[in-house]
């Protein structure tokens, strides 16, 4: 395995923002001789509030390299991308960002990673590698952002989205807690001036309205923050989902955790409301996976193939012991080689010959 690449990507001309832009992506590589046949590129997008280092980090009982390394030592090049608005990415001022022009962003940095991958210009000495399947899987608003760009680009010869519904993504309240409301807001509403239309849901919660990271701070100050029982597994340590929710919350002392992110665009909005991805869910035609924590923001993940109207193939898997934020688990490596049995069943069927 080698030293992981960081790249810079200028993606100012497809995203036409008026500022030049660029995202940011880290590229592991398997050993020239570990390289999976066929082979296989899988680009992983981050949650809000998280960075592509979600992909990367080491819970405190590991030193692997996290997910990317787990894939990558069996054979998978794994390349980990900040959207426009996270991370190292470039982070316009308001709220120009939408699902429309990080998706372009995102195309930009697929095809720009491809071309040093296929022309062998990534690393001096590793040979080219062409004929990839090229796999794209989010987590949480990665997720919606991985279904928007297959929906609209098709970039990929699978999809996974990690802790997102293409029906309705709802964030579970601890039971016997009100649960959270939040703003339905339809895309294309104007975020300095959102149309929200749950009004009357939200007036009458009893629980987190969640609206903004005023309201996720004050809740967390009365209590617990929020997010901790979705997010986090019983098991995980106390001190990482300590260190984890503080940072969410907006109270963090001194740095982030390096799987954090600064900034969330605020289009992350339009997540929560229903349907918000439905038509680029529809659209996608390439196989799926929906995979979800015990504990996960996808009310029925049984329901979910039912949003890939156009896809033939789609498979679901629900993974024990394991709250959202997939990559914190004690069984986070039972997600990983899911992930990977599907990716390598999906290369596998692109191999094949046509008819």
């Amino acid at each position: 395995m080698h030293d992981p690449i960081e790249l810079e990507i200028d993606v100012t001309s497809a995203v036409s923002l008026g500022i030049t832009a660029h995202t940011a992506a880290t590229v592991f590589l398997p050993a020239v001789e570990d390289l999976a046949d066929p082979p296989v590129v899988c680009f992983a997008f981050p949650g809000g509030g998280y960075c592509r280092r979600y992909f990367s980090f080491d819970m405190p009982d590991s030193s692997g390299g996290g997910q990317a390394g787990w894939h990558v030592r069996r054979g998978w090049i794994f390349v980990a991308c900040d959207h426009l608005g996270f991370g190292d990415a470039t982070v316009p001022e308001g709220n120009v960002l939408d699902y429309d022009n990080v998706a372009l962003g995102n195309r930009a940095t697929v095809d720009a990673v491809m071309d040093l991958i296929e022309s062998g210009s990534l690393l001096d000495g590793y040979p080219a590698v062409q004929g990839a399947t090229k796999l794209g899987i989010g987590q949480s608003m990665g997720g919606c952002f991985t279904i928007v760009l297959q929906g609209q680009h098709g970039v990929f010869d699978g999809i996974g989205s990690l802790g997102f519904s293409g029906i309705h993504t709802v964030v579970p309240s601890r039971p016997g807690t009100p649960p959270a409301v939040w703003p339905w807001i339809p895309r294309g509403s104007d975020l300095d001036h959102p149309k929200i239309l749950n009004q009357a849901a939200l007036a009458a919660s009893a629980g987190p309205t969640l609206e903004g990271q005023e309201s996720i701070a004050d809740t967390a100050a009365a209590g617990e923050h929020p997010f901790a029982w979705a997010f986090h597994f019983d098991d995980v340590p106390s001190e990482i989902v300590a260190l984890d929710m503080a940072a969410s919350s907006g109270v963090q002392q001194g740095s982030l955790p390096p799987w954090r992110s600064a900034t969330t665009p605020s289009c992350g909005m339009y997540m929560v409301a229903p349907g918000t991805v439905a038509i680029e869910a529809a659209a996608v035609t390439v196989p799926v996976l929906t995979a979800v924590g015990e504990r996960d923001v996808v009310p029925d993940p049984w329901m979910e193939p039912k949003a890939f109207k156009s896809s033939r193939d789609v498979t679901v898997f629900v993974c024990p012991r394991m709250g959202h934020m997939h990559n914190f688990a004690s069984t986070r490596r039972r997600f990983w080689a899911r992930i990977h049995t599907w990716g390598t069943g999906v290369a596998s069927l692109e191999a094949l010959p046509a008819g």
